[in-house]
């Protein structure tokens, strides 16, 4: 794919092989300015295994991010410090071909289609390979007996990652003997008896058969092969074309192993066969920074995943009715004319969706087409989103004048709400603002305003289908955000205060996903209610200033008046 290019995103029927709901036939545009560079209840074994360790066990994944991040940060200072020193005896004037400028005319050109058989593709070489190696969270070596993710038909052998068996936790025999049976039976396209083979193996993993010793295992490295199972019903799941069953078991591997790569692509599979596009593009995002960041190398993966999350961007954006997108690069940062600048490009090459424009500041994005981690920071851009309807952005308003935005409109602020309110609230929620917030987030690896913006409204949301009592939704929702919520150490630094908050949510998520209650309310509605606050006091403030303005005018009228009447006179 022509990364050098500004794209055009053109509408085309595609054949599902799930055959889920055909893709409406609509016209959607996505333009770059020129010049960028090339049911509520956790399963009972999960619970017995690992789930009451999850909350301690995000302090060391914190730890154990920085620590890659900090490996991670000092080679690309020596390599930084080579290209420097490359580039002192390169004449000085190629530096001037690097720097972006926002004035450069928009070209807008066709986007070669992605064919549905090269998604498939990368399915069949990355999320559907029986694999037998357990993935550590922190270790560096794999159990390695089985299958690795090939590329093309050559099987990716690293020797950096030879297994060392006498550091290596050893699974326990009997729980080895039902995972091979497991993967006997998914060899043979037995998909049905193998994930109950593999239920029974999380259900002897829950009673104490994870390892050998178990007594001597850390509470990571049980997690670590509970992640290993879950992945693998995720995939049985996937090829009985069920995808909804595996859904939580998806968020479940993730919350127990964050740092493995397929974890997260085989989450944006399962998305993308429920037709949420936007956050399987998010998943496909993180799990090519993932791959990136554990030391992985072979670029053809690399390539593969980019191609996904490109893949499933195009979608999010073609499937969108009620706005279009445009992503403007930048190396600096943008001033005031230059975002007026950005917005009338806009307008002038989407002109239905000029009802609204907002341009995003808050968060740099990335593009699969020019993303390369190791270069830091990689190609970012500014996103601007126009709508059809003013009402249905208008929201996105709060994100850059509200430190702790909440989207929920309430007549009675801090009076109870009814029935007809909650489902009008959910409607809105589900339904108009978290597709939006979704899809900023697909090429937006971190927030800048705090580590769990995102997650925020969609603990909000599951608050709301809640007090609905729909119970299945809320426990996908509260799955998905708990994944989330583990994988947030690996892709930004937080400060202290915000690992405290991040413990409180993924704490107050446990209790609620296993049912228990306490006089503490949950903190994202103690949030939620200091963001209704602020909302309260900028109402408040507005209409005071209007009112002044009103009286102002009367004055002046007034005193105006009486002039004419005294020269009357």
């Amino acid at each position: 794919m022509d990364s050098g290019s500004s794209r055009c995103f053109e509408n085309t029927e595609r054949v599902y092989p799930d055959q889920l709901v055909p893709k409406k036939n609509t016209r959607k545009k996505i333009s770059t300015l020129v010049n960028p560079p090339s049911i509520l209840e956790m399963p009972q074994e999960i619970k017995k295994s690992c789930g009451g360790k999850q909350v301690e066990s995000t302090v060391e994944r914190i730890k154990m991010a920085k620590s890659i991040k900090e490996k991670q940060s000092n080679d690309l200072e020596k390599l930084a410090f080579k290209r420097k020193a490359e580039s002192e005896v390169k004449p000085a004037g190629k530096k001037e071909a690097k720097t972006m400028k926002l004035a450069s005319p928009l070209l807008t050109l066709p986007l070669p289609h992605i064919p549905l058989k090269n998604i498939m593709d990368v399915e069949v070489k990355l999320v559907y390979i029986n694999e037998e190696d357990v993935s550590y969270e922190f270790m560096e070596s794999f159990v390695s007996t089985g299958t690795r993710p090939t590329c093309g038909a050559a099987e990716i052998v690293d020797p950096l990652r030879a297994p060392n068996f006498s550091i290596l936790p050893q699974i326990d025999k009997w729980l080895q003997v039902t995972l091979k049976d497991a993967s006997s039976c998914y060899r043979q396209k037995k998909y049905a008896v193998a994930a109950g083979q593999f239920r029974t193996a999380l259900e002897l993993c829950s009673k104490g058969a994870a390892l050998e010793k178990p007594f001597e295992a850390s509470a990571e490295d049980i997690a670590s092969v509970a992640s290993f199972i879950e992945t693998k019903l995720v995939i049985c799941y996937l090829r009985m074309r069920k995808p909804d069953l595996a859904l939580n078991h998806a968020h479940r591997s993730i919350v127990l192993n964050p740092a493995y790569f397929l974890n997260h692509l085989r989450q944006a599979t399962v998305f993308r066969y429920l037709e949420r596009y936007s956050e399987a593009a998010r998943s496909a995002m993180i799990a090519d920074y993932m791959f990136w960041l554990c030391g992985r190398s072979e670029q053809c993966i690399s390539k593969l995943i980019k191609l996904y999350w490109q893949a499933m961007i195009e979608e999010a954006i073609t499937r969108a009715e009620s706005f279009s997108v445009m992503y403007t690069p930048f190396a600096t940062k943008i001033r005031a004319d230059q975002i007026e600048k950005v917005k009338e490009v806009f307008t002038k090459t989407h002109p239905a969706y000029v009802d609204y424009i907002y341009t995003d500041l808050q968060g740099h994005h990335v593009l699969p087409q020019t993303a390369n981690w190791s270069s830091f920071p990689p190609q970012q851009y500014v996103l601007t989103l126009g709508f059809k309807n003013k009402e249905d952005g208008k929201f996105l308003e709060k994100l850059s004048s509200r430190k702790l935005p909440t989207f929920t409109e309430h007549k009675t602020p801090f009076g109870l709400l009814t029935r007809e309110d909650t489902m009008r609230q959910t409607e809105t929620m589900g339904k108009r603002i978290l597709p939006i917030l979704d899809f900023m987030r697909s090429t937006q690896l971190n927030g800048s305003c705090h580590a769990c913006s995102g997650v925020m409204e969609k603990l909000q949301y599951a608050s709301l289908l809640s007090q609905l009592q729909r119970v299945k939704e809320q426990s996908q929702v509260i799955n998905q955000v708990m994944a989330e919520l583990a994988t947030i150490p690996y892709l930004q630094d937080i400060s202290q205060e915000e690992a405290k908050l991040l413990q409180s949510l993924m704490a107050d998520a446990m209790d609620t996903l296993e049912g228990r209650r306490n006089n503490k309310e949950r903190v994202w509605n103690t949030i939620q209610k200091v963001g209704q606050i602020e909302d309260f006091l900028y109402q408040l403030e507005d209409n005071f200033l209007k009112t002044k303005k009103l009286r102002m005018a009367r004055r002046q009228k007034s005193k105006m008046k009486r002039l004419q009447n005294v020269q009357q006179s």
